[in-house]
């Protein structure tokens, strides 16, 4: 008899790595410009009070991704085919496959907007270029035209999402730019450190969370940055693509989890460490945040010119990873709902992702004036989608001819019901307190 090949010896720390997969997909996608930008300015506003909504948003994120992921494993579908299937009467079915393909696709139309334009401020701080086109004056007079430059570095950056997603081959790409960010992240971390934080302020941001005055946007968009809706459509369906169905559900979830867990709290890291190291570098900066300025953060780790460049680096990578995976999951879920095939080819799944991709390079290249505001807002935005999100994703994984024995316990629904209260809340404080209507 032949003797058994020796197992390969790898080691540990890099077999426990082979799970890793769609969580650092999902990672990538909310590790963006809009997660860079809102912490920084978070940190730069108003210091360490807002750590505890970071922590808030990493919990929930994980809460409401097992959920996805659970979905895409047990039933095989992704979460819009499964709410087509669940909501059974005709009338019930159609407007919710309406009002979410509405919110989803608009929503990540924002999105994909705040990706490019944060693609753009790095490309500007490598290039030192701004590529603005200047556009007409209005009756001859400059003092009573609009702002109506074009800023061609979109259309740039555009085009390159553009080709990757026609092709339908990202992953060699994707891979890149996602090795990118990573580089970046690493060094936030360690520049968190570096800065010497004020550790004691942190726990007690922790312990006594507080909004303080005019923070209450810049929690919601610490909240839709970190909790993003499109993930959960792009979570359900990666993760089956990653654990077949020949790998029974007993083995292939506890490691689906164990990648959330792990991917999703590196993420968590990342956005905590931005936060902390833009309170302790740039708290009080009264100036309109850019590129640069935001860089200022990796000087105690880097020096000026090297964390300049490795921000701006990393600052496109981010754009331009979430601007490929925002449109293939608006694709996903559109597709989804409306039961088209989910082939990243074919014409139907090409025509959202294109137009999820056109309307937020449109909205991209005449925003000339405050693109770090406008990325703030695009995570906004995504806050006030997600509990409507959510509400359907506990719909179904309590659906027990879906998910059989696996759909969710009273301790899964406490904790989705709790998420979806308090984000409809910090929604609707947000809203009234932007509109005035509170104090």
């Amino acid at each position: 008899m032949k003797p058994a090949s020796p197992p390969t010896l790898l080691p540990r720390f890099l077999a426990r790595l082979q799970i890793l997969g769609p969580g650092l997909l999902v990672t990538a996608a909310f590790i963006g410009p809009g997660t860079v930008t809102t912490a920084t300015t978070a940190g730069a506003k108003f210091g360490y009070a807002l750590t505890w909504v970071v922590v808030f948003a990493i919990v929930a994120t994980l809460v409401l991704q097992e959920m996805a992921v659970r979905l895409g494993l047990v039933a095989r579908l992704g979460l819009g085919d499964a709410i087509r299937i669940v909501l059974r009467r005709p009338g019930t079915r159609w407007s919710a496959v309406v009002l979410i393909f509405t919110a989803i696709v608009f929503g990540n139309a924002a999105y994909q907007a705040g990706n490019l334009t944060g693609a753009r401020l790095g490309m500007e701080a490598i290039t030192g270029w701004s590529l603005s086109w200047p556009g007409p004056t209005v009756h001859n007079s400059p003092e009573m035209a609009p702002d109506a430059s074009i800023n061609l570095w979109p259309l740039v950056l555009g085009a390159i999402a553009f080709g990757v997603l026609w092709r339908g081959r990202y992953v060699l790409v994707e891979r890149t730019l996602i090795a990118l960010v990573v580089v970046m992240s690493g060094v936030f971390v360690v520049t968190a450190v570096l800065v010497q934080p004020d550790w004691y302020a942190i726990g007690a941001a922790l312990v006594r969370p507080r909004v303080p005055d005019g923070a209450w946007l810049t929690v919601m968009a610490l909240v839709g940055t970190t909790i993003v809706p499109y993930n959960l459509f792009l979570h359900a369906s990666v993760a089956q693509e990653k654990w077949p169905a020949t790998l029974p559900v007993s083995d292939s979830l506890p490691l689906a989890r164990m990648d959330s867990l792990v991917s999703i709290s590196i993420g968590g890291l990342v956005t905590m460490s931005i936060l902390v190291t833009a309170a302790s570098v740039l708290y009080g900066f009264a100036g309109e945040l850019s590129g640069a300025s935001m860089a200022q953060q990796l000087e105690p780790a880097l020096g000026s010119t090297g964390a300049r460049l490795l921000f701006a680096v990393g600052l496109t990578a981010a754009g331009l990873t979430s601007a490929i995976t925002a449109p293939l999951a608006a694709a996903y879920a559109a597709c989804g709902l409306l039961g088209w095939r989910r082939d990243l080819r074919s014409s139907r799944f090409r025509s959202v992702s294109m137009m999820v991709l056109f309307s937020g390079l449109v909205v991209a290249v005449f925003l000339t004036k405050s693109p770090a505001q406008a990325i703030v807002v695009a995570q906004i935005a995504g806050g006030i989608v997600l509990p409507l999100i959510a509400v359907f994703l506990l719909i179904v994984v309590n659906h027990t001819g879906l998910m059989r024995t696996y759909r969710n316990r009273w301790i899964g629904n406490v904790l989705g019901i709790a998420v979806i209260v308090l984000t409809c809340a910090l929604g609707w404080i947000a809203i009234m307190k932007g509109i005035g209507a509170i104090k």
